[in-house]
């Protein structure tokens, strides 16, 4: 792709965001899109296939604030014209694509470069001042997002799970030379390896990439068939990743040096994991805490008793119901809760909830009807009529 083909991209349109969408917005369209258009949900769908590409690679650019920067202002130049005026007309001589041609291009499935640095890189390495880049310097891999998603059990305690990844590494039939089996590239003599010329232009003295190797420092004359000489490739792979203790729903975790790999020697990009959690039928979630609901029995609400509560992956804990307990009053277990992040423990939550039977016979009922009329006396909703009629 070149570098003019890169600024006439909208990728703000590709991932369907406003201009001044957040990066949560970027990340949240990016993820709704990828689950829909990924390789695995639509396999031998090569449509789907080069829109995941497509959405990729536009969120590896917006989702990375510098590079998004970096975008912004080219796009902003391009669209002003700000590299097309002919002679005479205070503007240089050369296509926006001559810039960039060798300039590194946003990756795809995963996998990203963006500009090589700003825009007032880009001028500097022009006029032969600092912050040139070339080309030919080691890059970083990019950073590579994934999902996935856990039972109740293992969001709490911790689990290490497989993760297949699909991104962009070193083409392996040609070790990432972009040259054919049994043949190797050559150094380019209009440029000398450097992938950079100069041009005299007046006072100044212009440097832009080698339109010859557009930038590599290296021509290929006999193209890798599987990558066509770019030397990249997709490749899909799996790795088991492990998923710390305590981790809640829609957390991002970020694993170093776990990315795609790097260019020319550069380190790997990292992996960012999005946790999804099945919820569990019995325990809930209140950060650190776990919650359960216990059903009592109205005598021992009334008059106080000793239940048995479950807890999550142990023994039962003993706990003493106070007499006059209140439907849904909660009570802690300390120690019986989440993971946290210091390898301590929060609380499990009980909360009561008073069963009233759906029949009544006998010595039961007798007794019931027997408490009713002692106690119709009392009206429990005397308070609730009283604040009614004060409101």
């Amino acid at each position: 792709m070149s570098g003019k083909d890169y600024v006439e991209k909208d990728y703000y349109k590709v991932l369907g965001v406003p201009k001044d969408a957040s990066i949560a917005e970027i990340k949240k369209a990016y993820r709704k899109l990828a689950r829909e258009f990924h390789p695995d949900a639509n396999k031998g769908d090569k449509a789907a296939e080069e829109r995941f590409k497509e959405i990729s690679e536009a969120n590896d650019v917006l989702s990375d604030p510098k590079r998004r920067k970096d975008y912004d202002e080219a796009r902003t130049l391009f669209a002003n014209g700000g590299f097309r005026g002919g002679a005479g007309q205070g503007g240089f001589n050369f296509d926006l694509g001559d810039l960039f041609g060798g300039a590194g291009q946003p990756g795809q499935g995963g996998q990203g470069g963006g500009f090589g640095g700003g825009v007032g890189d880009l001028f500097g390495g022009l006029f032969g001042g600092r912050g040139r880049t070339t080309s030919t310097q080691p890059r970083r891999g990019a950073d590579v997002e994934s999902e996935v998603t856990l039972s109740f059990v293992e969001a709490v305690e911790g689990a290490t799970v497989p993760i297949r990844m699909t991104s962009q590494s070193p083409c392996k039939a040609c070790a990432g030379t972009g040259a054919k089996a049994g043949t190797t590239p050559r150094v380019c003599p209009t440029c000398v390896g450097t992938g950079h010329v100069s041009r005299g232009q007046g006072s100044f003295a212009l440097s832009e990439p080698c339109r010859d190797c557009k930038g590599r420092g290296l021509l290929v004359d006999d193209p890798c068939e599987v990558c066509h000489g770019s030397g990249r490739a997709t490749s899909a792979r799996t790795m088991q990743v492990r998923i710390p203790a305590g981790v809640g729903e829609d957390q991002r975790i970020r694993l170093k040096g776990k990315g795609a790999q790097g260019e020319r020697g550069g380190p790997a990009g990292d992996l960012y994991v999005t946790v999804h959690v099945t919820p569990h039928p019995v325990f809930g979630r209140r950060g650190d805490n776990l919650t359960v609901t216990v059903p009592v029995s109205f005598p021992e609400a009334a008059l106080g008793g000793t239940i048995r509560v479950p807890t999550l992956g142990g023994p039962a804990v003993t706990m003493k119901i106070p007499a006059g307990t209140a439907n849904g009053r909660t009570m802690r277990a300390r120690g019986k809760g989440a993971v946290r992040k210091d390898g301590t423990r929060g609380d499990l939550l009980v909360t009561v909830e008073v069963t009233v039977p759906l029949e009544t016979e006998g010595e039961a009922r007798a007794a019931l009807t027997k408490y009713r009329e002692a106690t119709a006396a009392e009206d429990p909703r005397a308070a609730l009529f009283k604040a009614a009629e004060e409101a």
